[in-house]
């Protein structure tokens, strides 16, 4: 039964943070991706704030022994969220999804460079192979004739999955000594204060539809955040974390019928080599005993 309050979360969080991406795609070709990176992060608080106070644990997510560990977390997931943000409004959200699920294939590198963690010729050969998946997808985006800017939102993209990456290794750092509720909240308050740095850079005035999306954002990122952080409280993080996949299902659901978004055979079969090298990935690490539950608790799609 826990399990399978573990798994609804877990898919809630999933639907949520793909409806929020849309929201925010909505708002690219007028709102700076700076500017809604601050939506999305300010208004995620005061419900982030609700749940620490109804659990009782408002102290122990106001509590940080590590500081400068959260700021570091905020600082590279503050930029992992705003190189998404701009990507989505040059690539279809189906294309910026599955190439976000490079992310945790990135970490497994990152892992073995800054953490000293052994990668052995299973996972290795998964890495591989999802990299070979995300050229794929990427590829025809490359070209001359792909459409202006479709070069420059791959890019995007795929630099937010490196600060992805550096996030969840960040965030492992931080689970040794700090409570997953305060690296919930210390990230939604930094990349608030970093993401108002962005301000001379270009803000603009929001109309009412515009100013109404960046709201809803923020409020369906706050309560996904506690929907996957609930979730692995009650499921162990091998079995929820292939849930993170059915993304790309919604991501196709919402781009065709919200943005008349056709997916590419090319796109597909790539994002189909990227969740299979995932799950293996993610299979591997349950049959080796990795323990990052926690880890994935304290991240987003987003950064």
């Amino acid at each position: 039964m826990h399990a399978l309050r573990g798994i609804s979360l877990k898919l809630g969080s999933v639907v949520l943070f793909v409806i929020m991406s849309a929201m925010i795609k909505a708002t690219a070709p007028h709102v700076p991706a700076g500017e809604a990176v601050f939506f999305r992060s300010f208004f995620a608080m005061p419900v982030i704030l609700v749940w620490l106070a109804r659990r009782r644990e408002l102290r122990t997510g106001l509590k940080t022994s590590n500081p400068l560990g959260h700021l570091w977390r905020g600082l590279i997931g503050v930029s992992a969220m705003g190189c998404t943000f701009a990507g989505l409004g040059l690539l279809p959200l189906p294309e910026v999804t599955a190439i976000g699920f490079a992310a945790p294939i990135l970490t497994v590198l990152f892992g073995a460079l800054l953490l000293g963690e052994r990668i052995r010729a299973f996972r290795m050969s998964a890495v591989a192979a999802g990299l070979v998946g995300v050229t794929i997808i990427v590829w025809p985006r490359l070209t001359l004739d792909a459409g202006e800017g479709a070069a420059l939102g791959v890019g995007l993209v795929l630099l937010a999955c490196i600060f992805r990456a550096l996030a969840q290794i960040q965030i492992r750092r931080l689970v040794a000594h700090e409570d997953t509720a305060a690296i919930v909240f210390y990230f939604s308050l930094t990349s608030t204060l970093l993401a108002l740095c962005t301000s001379p850079f270009g803000w603009v005035l929001p109309d009412g539809r515009e100013t109404a999306l960046l709201v809803g954002a923020g409020l369906i990122g706050g309560v996904a955040q506690i929907l996957i952080t609930s979730a692995y409280r009650f499921g162990e993080a091998g079995l929820l974390a292939p849930f993170d996949y059915a993304a790309m299902l919604f991501a196709l659901v919402i781009g065709y019928t919200v943005f008349g978004e056709v997916p590419t055979l090319a796109m597909l079969a790539g994002a189909a080599i990227v969740i299979a090298s995932g799950v293996a990935i993610i299979w591997r690490e349950r049959q080796l005993g990795l323990r990052r539950g926690k880890g994935r608790a304290g991240m987003t799609p987003q950064g």
